[in-house]
């Protein structure tokens, strides 16, 4: 069985990490859109001290991402992971998932302003 790519995997923590800085604010919104509601979607707000440390994750998984797609490419070893389509597939998998993770990240921040 192949091992995942680093770059696919820092992607994949970017994500996770962006998920979770968005939580206390943007799935709480989401679940009562669709119509889930309960006590316990107001017991999600509690998980808002810890926004900064899943931005800084993101950051970090983000950037190690860009440094393994951009800066230090892997070497080629004869794997199908080194061919031009995979790398520019990685490369567009990376900006969307960071457009989107800027967007769930950045939700609470012009929100607040917003609704002010």
């Amino acid at each position: 069985m192949r091992q995942a790519a680093p770059e696919s995997a820092s992607i994949a923590a970017g994500a996770i990490s962006a998920l979770g800085a968005s939580v206390c604010c943007v799935l709480p919104l989401a679940l009562v859109a669709i119509g889930v509601g309960g006590a316990w979607v107001a017991q999600l707000r509690s998980l808002e001290r810890f926004y900064p440390v899943f931005v800084g994750l993101a950051i970090a998984a983000f950037a190690y991402a860009f440094y393994r797609l951009y800066l230090r490419a892997a070497p080629c070893d004869g794997e199908s992971s080194c061919s031009p389509t995979t790398r520019r597939n990685q490369r567009i998998a990376f900006w969307a998932t960071l457009i989107a993770a800027h967007a769930l990240i950045l939700f609470p921040i012009v929100y607040g302003y917003v609704a002010t």
